[in-house]
């Protein structure tokens, strides 16, 4: 590369300006595409008839170019040590034979505009001399001379006219004016020797409307299908692309606005779409029918959700057109038929096992898992046909459905998870791009058709993009009652009541306590996860609960229900996860009416940091503390909460109790994602938990092996999962069998759920009961994780059983 000459204030003399002035011509590489085709700098002067300068490009070549990077620049025509070009930044593309007007800076007089321009500028050209140089980036040229100028390669083509030192060829381009411009001839014809090609004449600006070249625009060399590509990331992630011919199917008019476009002429690959969608980042100005041209920055957009890069994320991309320039060719076009998802087209595996590879390593292969299916139609319309809900409307508006409404059905309609990794594969989310929120249940069905562009949400899933949503037939879904127990048997539930605190509505108390009352019967003792400190997530290090737990008290008394009682232990200041200040804790509730609790130990040892253990009392089991802790120093209790073990007494006989909340799937991948199967790394910890508690109940049996011992909360996992398994296993008698039941694995199969997550019914709450636990009865109470209006996302289970 020529090294570029720099001259300090001090080393300009007059000679030096003359011997400048004396260089000889610069040769350059004639352009065989885009010129500057016309320059004129008289624009608002005395006698102007136009008030902008202005400067004219011109595609000579046969196919289009896109300007996304280049500028247009200017320099004086006799430039100095200080002197700098001044830069004009051009989008868009122009198409062969066409113009491109880029509009500079306005004088005071003059009485014409001009036409609309392609791009706008504010440099200030001489009326007179100048030059002017296309240039293929848009950084600021340093050459002062016509011989660097010719040696610089971003330099597309120049114009040196009146009496300017830099210029191409032998000679300047003729002197202007405040009424007359330099410009080519009719052809555009270049031959690099400014003083031959340009002529000086009336100025005759001629736009090439939004940056495509005047007269009718053509579409560029690449389709959609070529942007979008056989694989997971755009072949040309990055590239400019040039006038991406597609018709405008729907609009995003909030959140990252944009529009989708879709090609109606589909090429014969089934791995690429036809379809993406161009993100303007301001409400889109194009309407649904419109057949446009779009240029602009092909790019693989990855959604992240907070705290995530494109480097951590699991997320699969969505293929995008950014900073666009957008020329309507047509309007009120009709749009591409939509793909029709059903079991018949849609693949039976949601998505394949890579051994936790990216997938996006592979190809894609539309019948080899969902996400592939629904990667090669990224984008494009698709419609769903009496969908029936299978994850409930949120606050946002978002809900799921099954395009399979035989798959892996619930008994109360839902769509359930029956292995790890085997998620229904007719799952699909569904969100009204209107914004507008159905409040549909599970359960509920969207008759008729719900059509929309098939996209990708920013917490990872393929969505429907709904411009027409179908029509809620609501199923009337009703919430679970627990059938009432016998005055002999003893009742324990447990509930996750979702961060409560005592700022939370006052409604949000009165539905968990007519909750606890009619629909879970009052059950005698219930463990309580998630409630939070008496400040709620305020991190202010208060870690008392006894405002949160009096205000929930008295919400079951006003409901109909019992005075309860209550055990817990305060949490050491945000050493037990959740949400950051709100010190979430498991609670026991009971009824003293109906049971007594058996408290142990010293008052004044610290049971925060203390862990209770089991001892042999004339032959029965105890616990040295009573409420207490398990093992709370062991580190996998590290940013968890610590299991709260009870000793209760009913009609005489002892029940122990075990209420949990084990660590969260935080940090798992993302079971959408790029990543199969998706890395479960919480599951290590959760497993240790498990192993830790499962050595604690094997105390409590080796002292009796037909202790009635209960261990219930959630446990954040499902019942086929290696923790669950940790937490079974192992027996006190040589059997065999497992110290533990749990309950949830003795319902029928399409009953095993109490949480419903991304339109998947599973279980993370469990009641699991020691051999000596007899003569029960178990229901899961479908109260919230079903239904639109939730008063927490978990779902309560209560167990009967006689002592």
């Amino acid at each position: 590369m020529p090294r570029t000459r720099v001259l300090t204030a001090a080393a300009i003399s007059a000679s030096t300006v003359a011997a400048l002035l004396a260089l000889p011509a610069a040769q350059a590489t004639v352009s065989n595409d885009v010129v500057v085709n016309e320059v004129y700098g008289g624009g608002g002067n005395s006698g102007a008839t136009l008030k902008n300068d202005f400067i004219e490009l011109r595609n000579n070549g046969t196919a289009p170019v896109s300007l996304a990077s280049w500028s247009v620049q200017y320099i004086s025509a006799a430039p100095g040590a200080t002197t700098t070009w001044q830069v004009t930044n051009l989008t868009g593309s122009i198409a062969p034979g066409r113009t491109y007007l880029v509009a500079e800076a306005a004088g005071t007089g003059g009485t014409a505009d001009l036409p609309t321009p392609d791009a706008t500028g504010a440099i200030n050209l001489s009326g007179t001399s100048g030059t002017v140089a296309l240039v293929t980036s848009q950084t600021a040229l340093t050459c002062k001379t016509a011989a660097d100028c010719a040696a610089d390669t971003s330099i597309k083509d120049l114009v040196g006219y009146g009496t300017a030192v830099v210029h191409e060829g032998s000679a300047d381009a003729p002197a202007a004016s405040n009424t007359t411009s330099v410009a080519r001839d009719a052809a555009g014809t270049d031959t690099d020797q400014n003083g031959a090609d340009f002529t000086a004449g009336a100025p005759t600006p001629t736009p090439g409307g939004s940056g495509t070249g005047s007269g009718t625009p053509v579409p560029g060399p690449l389709r959609i299908h070529d942007i979008q590509g056989a694989g997971w990331v755009s072949p040309v992630n990055g590239q400019s692309v040039t006038n991406v011919p597609g018709i405008v199917t729907a609009l995003r008019t909030s959140g990252s606005k944009g529009f989708w476009i879709q090609d109606p002429t589909p090429d014969a690959n089934p791995a690429t779409s036809e379809a993406l969608f161009v993100y303007t980042g301001s409400a889109p100005t194009v309407a649904v029918g419109d057949s446009v041209l779009v240029s602009g920055k092909a790019q693989s957009y990855y959604p992240l959700a907070s705290g995530d890069t494109v480097a951590t994320t699991s997320n699969l991309s969505v293929t995008e057109i950014g900073t666009p320039t957008v020329t309507e060719v047509s309007s009120g076009n009709a749009l591409p038929a939509p793909i029709v998802l059903s079991a018949a087209n849609v693949p039976a595996t949601y998505a394949p096992d890579l051994g936790g590879a990216n997938i996006e390593s592979t190809p894609v292969v539309p019948t080899r898992s969902v996400l592939d299916f629904y990667r090669s139609i990224q984008g494009m319309r698709v419609e769903v046909d009496d969908a029936r809900v299978v994850g409930p409307s949120d606050k946002y508006g978002e809900q799921y459905v099954t395009v399979k409404p035989n798959e892996a059905a619930t008994y109360r309609g839902g769509s359930e998870l029956l292995g790890d990794n085997q998620y229904p594969s007719g799952r699909l989310e569904v969100v009204a791009n209107d914004g507008s929120n159905p409040h549909v249940n599970v359960g509920d069905v969207l008759t008729g058709a719900t059509v929309g562009p098939l996209d990708y949400s920013q917490y990872g899933g393929f969505l429907v993009a709904a411009s027409t949503m179908g029509t809620v037939q609501n199923n009337h879904l009703a919430p679970v009652v627990a059938a009432a127990d016998p005055a002999k048997e003893l009742s324990v539930a447990t509930y996750n009541v979702e961060n409560l605190a005592p700022s939370d509505p006052d409604a949000k108390f009165q539905r968990l306590g007519a909750g606890i009352v009619t629909n879970l019967a009052a059950p005698d003792v219930v463990s309580v996860e998630e409630v939070q400190d008496n400040s709620g997530a305020t991190d202010d290090g208060t870690v008392a609960a006894d405002q949160t737990l009096t205000k929930l008290t008295a919400a079951i008394v006003a409901a109909g229900g019992p005075q309860y009682a209550w055990r817990e232990i305060d949490p050491a200041n945000d050493q037990d996860g959740g949400q950051p200040g709100g010190n979430i804790r498991t609670v026991f509730l009971y009824n003293p009416a109906r049971v007594k609790f058996v408290d142990a130990g010293p008052a004044n040892v610290n049971r925060t940091t203390t862990g209770t253990q089991v001892v042999s009392k004339h032959g029965d089991p105890a616990l040295t503390l009573s409420p207490g802790r398990i093992d709370p120093a062991n580190p996998v209790w590290t940013a968890s909460r610590k299991p709260l073990v009870g000793e209760f007494e009913f009609r005489g006989k002892d029940v122990f109790v075990i209420a949990n909340h084990f660590v969260a799937k935080l940090g798992d991948q993302n079971q959408d994602g790029r990543f199969q199967y998706p890395a479960q790394s919480s599951a290590v910890q959760r497993a240790g938990q498990a192993q830790v508690e499962h050595d604690f109940v094997q105390k409590l049996l080796d002292v009796d092996k037909k202790a009635d011992v209960v261990v219930l909360g959630d446990l954040n996992d499902y019942q086929f999962s290696p923790s669950l398994s940790a937490l079974r296993t192992g027996t006190s008698d040589g059997s065999g069998q497992p110290i533990l039941t749990d309950l949830i694995s003795t319902l029928p199969t399409n009953e095993q759920y109490t949480y419903v997550y991304d339109g998947v019914s599973e279980v993370l709450d469990h009641i699991l009961v020691s051999r000596g636990v007899k003569d029960l009865s178990y229901q899961v109470v479908h109260v919230n994780a079903e239904f639109s209006d939730q008063a927490s996302d978990h779902d309560p289970q209560v167990v009967r059983f006689k002592v």
